[in-house]
């Protein structure tokens, strides 16, 4: 049964992103029950939105407003995340995390490519998780798949089986902390240089008291400052890689929001004047939120067909590349 919609242009690029916005929030209230909470909201939209695909079809007549969500939402998410980006923080404090961080991101990214050669997975989402994988999960897909001109269901799916094998991580974490020989701050350490994303650290963290959770997120932060650095090499080797095939690649000027947002938080926010916490802890509501409603756009245009052939064979070789580099991190720590 395929759901078509018959709107003006207007209407039906309004009625589109309310439609992305209505599945953020049914993925908002999912996420509250016990078990999907583990899961967080993202995954449970992409999911709903995967499910509605594969029963409904595509909504075609408010493709405008969904491919709005998809793409113009997703840059001005990724903009916003940059408030949470200490970078007074990491350089004061997290130069060490830094230079381990660069090790840890190489590590998975290499790791993640010699899988694809090895056992022939699909290259496109495995470069997407590898990426995700070493530097901040579905943030940083979602940040680098226009550098990469990235098929919008390769980053849907690559976004959502992050964010769940990274809960799974977050989870098996906390469950061994207590047989683990070492402090809190080492495994705050541990954790903020494994796991994907900013969320699994947080949980995966606070078991560990207060030390041991400044020390997850100094060292998570340390991760995410480096997705600006690895998108401009990205966007310098696709620049190089397009000039023999005489095509262009748009430079991604949402970074440039992000950087001006983390200098924003980190320098002029608290000296020149202070925004109160409670409208930084909106802001960042919203902007997860607007991440979710840019995911379902994304989930949209996914064929649970295509999953069950594509994203099995990378899903697995993302579990065993983060139990290497959680082995490699322990050892390093």
């Amino acid at each position: 049964m395929k759901l078509i919609f018959n709107q003006t242009p207007s209407r039906a690029l309004f009625a589109g992103i309310g439609f992305t916005a209505l599945f953020a929030a049914i993925g908002f209230l999912l996420a509250m029950l016990p078990i999907i909470n583990q899961v967080g909201p993202l995954a449970a939209a992409i999911l709903l939105a995967v499910l509605y695909r594969h029963f409904f079809g595509y909504p075609e007549g408010i493709e405008a407003g969904i491919r709005f969500s998809a793409k113009k939402l997703l840059r001005l998410a990724i903009i916003l995340f940059g408030l949470k980006l200490n970078i007074n923080v990491i350089l004061n404090e997290g130069l060490p995390l830094l230079f381990r961080g660069v090790l840890l991101i190489i590590f998975s990214i290499g790791l993640m490519y010699l899988f694809a050669k090895v056992f022939k997975a699909d290259l496109s989402m495995m470069t997407l998780l590898g990426i995700g994988t070493g530097i901040c999960g579905a943030s940083a897909i979602a940040a680098v798949s226009p550098i990469l001109n990235a098929k919008e269901e390769d980053t849907a799916i690559s976004a959502g089986v992050i964010s769940i094998v990274g809960t799974l991580f977050a989870i098996a974490y906390t469950i061994i902390r207590p047989f683990l020989p070492v402090d809190a701050e080492t495994y705050g350490i541990w954790a903020g240089l494994s796991l994907h994303e900013v969320a699994n650290v947080a949980l995966a963290g606070q078991p560990a008291g207060d030390d041991g959770l400044a020390m997850a997120i100094l060292a998570k932060l340390g991760r995410v400052f480096l997705l600006v650095p690895v998108s401009l090499l990205l966007l310098w080797v696709m620049k190089r890689k397009n000039q023999d095939s005489h095509s262009s690649i748009t430079f991604p000027w949402f970074l440039v929001g992000f950087v001006l947002m983390s200098l924003f938080g980190s320098y002029v926010d608290g000296t020149l004047f202070t925004i109160p916490e409670i409208i930084m802890s909106r802001i960042s509501l919203l902007t997860s939120f607007i991440l979710t409603m840019a995911m379902v756009g994304l989930g949209l245009s996914v064929s649970l067909k295509d999953v069950k052939q594509r994203a099995l064979k990378p899903m697995i070789l993302l579990i065993l590349t983060s139990v290497l580099l959680s082995f490699f991190t322990y050892v390093i720590v």
